[in-house]
């Protein structure tokens, strides 16, 4: 048995793919339910608690008993009711991702629950393992949404696995197809982590103007534009916010990066759920743009002042298609 035929056994997993636990909403209970039906693991993103819990039901409900379904909590947004909820709704295992994720590791373990972190490099990977991180997710820059990447996959993975010392390591960034899954796990990941594809799939709560644009784009962005509460760089395809405030190369003005860090205590305080309120306040113009992403329950006019994330890899999806269907695609 290789490593990442333990690594699924161990979780209880058929194929050795992950739905990226892409949060605000597009991680649906339908969405995450079917990926684990169909033999992955799908993921629901952090979200305020009452949709949380209902999102963790309904997949569950969807997947069966049997089958696992993880959570991806993102700091700052995580509170300890997230925790609780994962609890109660068995969650397999939890992901981690944002600057200080370690401080939630022993709440997670007090309630039973595996957690892997997001990381970089090797420096991160040794900040998660020493603060008792039972595995990590490998993240290269290819990838959508938020970023603690800072570099390629293919230079990140090698130097985190080192740092693993056996632990299993999920890598993620630049998955679109089975040859992607294939090349990751020869690399020596346990398991690949695909975002884009599955926001492509019939079952994702993104806005059809979103999944539309994604088809469309030609390239995308590593900017931090949208970055008011929460300062991390992220990939986007470009839309009307960016052709605004970003350079060619993605950078967004100083001044709106110096607000996103100081506004970072904010966060803390707005719950998830005002989010989609908030982000009706948000006009191109005015260049204050928080980390929301447009859901089927926005305006279709929110793709031009909401971020829209996406993966580098994007050019080689070319539709939308069940989930089911975008796990057999990728399975190695």
């Amino acid at each position: 048995m290789n490593s990442a035929e333990s690594f699924c056994e161990q979780i209880g997993l058929e194929i050795p793919v992950v739905q990226a636990g892409m949060g605000g909403g597009v991680t649906t209970g339908e969405l995450v339910g079917a990926v684990s039906a169909a033999g992955g693991l799908g993921t629901v993103g952090i979200m305020g608690d009452h949709a949380f819990n209902a999102t963790l039901g309904k997949a569950r409900r969807i997947a069966g008993p049997k089958r696992p379904i993880a959570a991806n909590l993102l700091v700052p947004f995580v509170h300890q009711s997230h925790i609780d909820i994962c609890a109660e709704q068995h969650v397999s295992v939890v992901t981690l991702l944002g600057v200080g994720a370690e401080r939630w590791i022993h709440a997670l373990h007090a309630r039973g629950i595996p957690v892997h972190i997001t990381v970089g490099d090797a420096e991160q990977a040794q900040r998660a393992i020493a603060a008792g991180a039972d595995g990590l997710v490998a993240q290269g820059i290819e990838a959508g949404g938020h970023h603690m990447a800072v570099k390629p996959l293919a230079q990140a993975l090698p130097e985190i696995l080192d740092v693993a010392a056996g632990r299993p390591v999920l890598a993620a960034g630049g998955v679109a197809d089975a040859e992607d899954v294939r090349r990751l796990l020869a690399a020596g990941a346990m398991a690949a982590i695909a975002g884009t594809r599955f926001l492509l799939t019939d079952e994702s709560g993104a806005h059809p103007e979103y999944q539309r644009r994604v088809l469309e784009a030609k390239q995308t962005l590593r900017t931090q534009l949208f970055s008011f509460g929460w300062p991390l760089p992220h990939r986007v395809i470009p839309n009307a916010a960016t052709e605004r405030w970003c350079g060619r190369d993605g950078t967004a003005p100083a001044w709106i990066r110096s607000i996103g860090r100081v506004a970072s205590p904010v966060s803390r305080v707005i719950p998830l759920s005002a989010l989609g309120t908030v982000a009706k306040l948000q006009r191109v113009n005015l260049g204050l743009f928080t980390a929301t992403l447009p859901l089927r329950s926005m305006p279709a006019e929110f793709a031009d002042r909401t971020a829209l994330y996406a993966g580098e890899t994007l050019h080689r999806l070319r539709d939308i298609i069940p989930a089911a269907e975008a796990v057999a695609r990728l399975a190695p």
